[in-house]
């Protein structure tokens, strides 16, 4: 069953997310897609859809602490707080023929 996390990272601009990111080439496993952009708040936001989640909890346990090290430096501000959803429907814009 697919997983979605929406994710508040600690760090402040789209520019960090950059160069996170750029430190997991190729995608993490089980990544299905992730979009981030800044909500109400100020604060910058990340979803994510996973093939399931073990596969996000890999990526949390074992990936995203080095990726956020080598972008933002031996120590980074901390882990992401987490929210993870159970997907239950999937509702997709389906291409106009």
């Amino acid at each position: 069953m697919q997983w979605i996390t929406v994710a508040v990272p600690p760090f402040a601009s789209l520019e960090q997310t950059d160069a996170v990111f750029a430190q997991q080439a190729p995608a993490p496993d089980g990544l299905v897609a992730r979009y981030a952009g800044t909500a109400a708040d100020g604060k910058i936001r990340i979803v994510a859809l996973w093939d399931s989640k073990a596969h996000a909890d890999r990526f949390f346990a074992n990936t995203l602490g080095p990726a956020l090290a080598r972008a933002l430096g031996p120590e980074p501000a901390g882990l992401p707080e987490v929210i993870g959803i159970d997907v239950a429907r999937s509702y997709v814009r389906q291409p106009v023929a």
